[in-house]
């Protein structure tokens, strides 16, 4: 009798065990043997006694076994809940967590699922869906009744269920929602099969814990663009305080030199008045040099700038930019190493940029007699190209923050004594618009190495010679 309860589904199966129980033990045991015949009236008592125990007992071991079916159900549902919890935990986007909530929510209903998420413009976007047969795709979810119902449970906060509406069975809606902001809506296939209360509770649980993971990841995001807007204002200021200040030093200099050859030009012996020239010369070509500069940044950083891509001499590029750089050059010792010809793609221009920066930034910043050198070599599958000086070098702490927009350090190592902070940074952006890398090095035992690599004209596409960066190349 325990065998058939524990075996079976139905009870009608353990009362028919019963009475087979009886009527075989009166077969094989009573006298006269293999027949339903007993000479004892006392043994109808005992038979009827036999018949209620074994009804008792199918019926305890039959919930019993129902009990222990519902424990495991329940520890299953659980389960759901708990890994639920686990996978949106580690949910980077809002994608990601709407996709483990379709598939937690069609693991603990074995039902067909959908979730429309809200888009970019606050409107519920196209569903994502989980079909009980562990592939994606139910076309009842895309039908226009489907998605207006839907819209309606988003616009109005509130459950939905059309079960008793459609033949078919219809769907379970619910709003996935907290604290006055909806970021969905889960449909559920209803098949005409209600959800029992344990179940729709731990539901309830798996879209609360959806609906506070989808808005933790939409606070991050907020917190991320408030931060990118604090920095973006911040970069402002420096440069609006920057430039104000960098442009008045050369400025002021550039009017008091004038008004002294208005005023007294003739009281000036030759050698005065050339200096004065000179004086002017070299504040306005700065003044060239940080517009350039500042034009070029905002090219590069908005994607606006497009490189002209052309094969050149390398050798000839850096020996047409020497021709360009500060006029305090005379006062230090510039030498080039450039024992072969090396052709490279690039745009010319540009790259004279960036090495007639890397030799001011050298100059600028190492004292009078010091020695610049600029060499060349191929290296693998690129060029490697490098100003070296032996000047007093970068402290280590200034290092990581070098090619930063705006960053100049305690010692003003980019863009020289008025440190503006945008020619280490333009460096960077060209090189990397190439497709190479730059990097800083210290030169032993003093000064420092700024090297950059550019592809060899082998291994570019020759055919295309115009292209758009876009941001970062």
């Amino acid at each position: 009798v325990l065998i058939i309860s524990v075996t079976t589904v139905s009870p009608f199966y353990s009362l028919i065990g019963s009475l087979a129980s009886v009527l075989l033990f009166n077969w094989f045991f009573i006298a006269p043997k293999f027949s339903f015949h007993t000479y004892e009236t006392e043994y109808a008592v005992t038979f009827a006694i036999m018949l209620i125990s074994a009804l008792i007992t199918g019926t305890l071991a039959g919930k019993l076994k129902e009990n222990a079916r519902s424990s495991a159900l329940e520890a299953f549902r659980v389960k759901v809940l708990f890994d639920t919890n686990q996978l949106l935990q580690g949910a980077g986007n809002t994608d990601d967590a709407i996709r483990i909530t379709a598939g937690q929510i069609k693991k603990l209903v074995s039902r067909n699922v959908a979730v429309y998420p809200v888009n970019k413009n606050g409107a519920l976007g196209k569903a994502i869906i989980s079909d009980a047969g562990g592939s994606e795709g139910d076309t009842v979810f895309e039908e226009e009744n489907e998605r207006k119902t839907a819209e309606k449970v988003f616009h109005d906060r509130r459950d939905m269920d059309t079960s008793s509406l459609f033949n078919d069975g219809g769907s379970q809606y619910h709003a996935i929602s907290i604290n006055g902001h909806c970021y969905g809506v889960v449909c559920i296939r209803s098949d005409n099969d209600p959800l029992d209360g344990f179940e729709h509770s731990v539901l309830m649980s798996i879209i609360g814990e959806c609906a506070l993971t989808l808005e933790n990841i939409h606070n991050e995001e907020e917190k991320k663009k408030a931060s990118d807007a604090a920095r973006n204002e911040q970069i402002r200021s420096n440069l609006l305080r920057s430039i104000s200040h960098d442009i008045r030093t050369p400025l002021t200099s550039i009017s008091g030199n004038a008004s002294n050859l208005l005023y007294h030009y003739t009281q000036m012996d030759d050698e005065m008045r050339s200096q004065i020239f000179s004086d002017i010369y070299n504040d306005s070509e700065w003044l060239i040099e940080l517009v350039e500069n500042l034009l070029s940044i905002s090219r590069l950083e908005n994607g606006q700038m497009t490189i002209h891509l052309s094969v050149d001499i390398l050798n000839d590029v850096i020996e047409e930019s020497l021709k360009h750089i500060d006029g305090s050059s005379v006062r230090h010792h510039i030498t080039v190493s450039d024992n072969e010809m090396i052709l490279v793609k690039m745009d010319t221009r540009l790259i004279m940029q960036v090495l007639i920066n890397l030799v001011n930034n050298a100059i600028k910043n190492t004292q009078i007699g010091s020695e610049i050198h600029i060499r060349s070599e191929k290296k693998d599958k690129y060029v490697m190209v490098s100003v070296i000086d032996n000047g007093p070098g970068i402290p280590d702490e200034i290092k990581p923050h070098i090619f930063e927009l705006f960053y100049t350090g305690q010692n003003k190592v980019a863009d020289g004594r008025r440190g503006l902070g945008l020619g280490l940074a333009l460096c960077k952006s060209i090189i990397e618009a190439h497709n190479g890398t730059i990097t800083l090095t210290d030169n032993k035992p003093s000064g420092c190495c700024f090297t950059f690599s550019l592809p060899l004209v082998e291994e570019v596409n020759t055919n295309e010679q115009i292209y758009n960066t876009g941001r970062g190349g």
